[in-house]
């Protein structure tokens, strides 16, 4: 796995970075099965509460490794098969950074490209360098995003995202920002990630994992989403963690968090 992607895990925070840095970490498929096993490692650690994704080299992600395409590479992916829940092996390679139960925030420069832009759309919060490049490819090779895209971009413009999934042309970092399509724009993107990732940590593990089971459920019907809030409040204010965080602002000393 290490020779396409990486994780380090320092004080709750996983530094997860796609490790193909001389082919722009273009996904071939054995970066399909990486990226899937870390999601899968991430998820069984109960001491984990933050990751930070980003990749190595010149560019985050410039989607999939086309040459390796053409050459039956990626000829074994059956779509069909719901292989992770709602899920099947190319979806979840973006949409599993959304299940994982603390927040992940990636970290993006150079280009962003293609099945790049579906993954980054995974993370809870995405900061991009100013200079970043990118584009939604898939209608260039007559093909349509199906790594998750749709419904991961349903907090952007959307009359701005049909045009770029339409005419497939590269925008800029402006335009992303404008449109919804990354969070802020930062001059040292992973610096500013782990510096955030490491301030989710410093927070309640219980309450931050409700916060993103809730927001998980926003899309559901109101009565569903309201009942969650109440249900999920009722748990925390039982819990250690609660008690911990208001003693220790009471006592203005940093709160000793127990893992869930």
């Amino acid at each position: 796995m290490e020779d396409r992607v990486t994780i380090a895990v320092t004080e709750g925070v996983a530094d997860v970075r796609l490790a193909r840095g001389d082919k722009l970490n273009a996904i071939d498929a054995r970066m399909f099965d990486a990226l899937t096993k870390a999601i899968e490692t991430l998820s069984s650690r109960p001491d984990l509460r933050a990751v930070m994704l980003s990749g190595e080299g010149d560019g985050f992600c410039s989607g999939l490794d086309m040459a390796a395409m053409a050459g039956g590479d990626l000829a074994g992916l059956d779509l069909g098969v719901r292989s992770h829940g709602p899920a099947n092996r190319v979806q979840q390679v973006a949409w599993g950074w959304r299940t994982l139960a603390v927040p992940v925030i990636a970290a993006v420069h150079g280009v962003v490209f293609g099945g790049g832009t579906q993954i980054m759309a995974g993370a809870d919060i995405r900061l991009a360098h100013p200079a970043t490049r990118f584009a939604i490819r898939e209608v260039h090779w007559g093909i349509v995003p199906d790594m998750g895209g749709f419904a991961l971009w349903n907090g952007v413009r959307q009359d701005v995202l049909r045009e770029w999934v339409y005419t497939a042309r590269e925008f800029d970092a402006g335009e992303a920002l404008a449109a919804g399509f990354v969070t802020r724009l930062v001059e040292d993107p992973r610096k500013e990630a782990l510096a955030l990732a490491r301030m989710i940590a410093g927070r309640s593990p219980d309450a931050v994992r409700s916060a993103k089971r809730l927001f998980r459920a926003m899309g559901d019907a109101p009565e569903v989403v309201l009942a969650m809030e109440s249900a999920e409040q009722v748990g925390l204010m039982r819990g250690d963690n609660f008690r911990e965080a208001v003693q220790a602002n009471m006592e203005r000393r940093r709160p000793d968090f127990r893992d869930v």
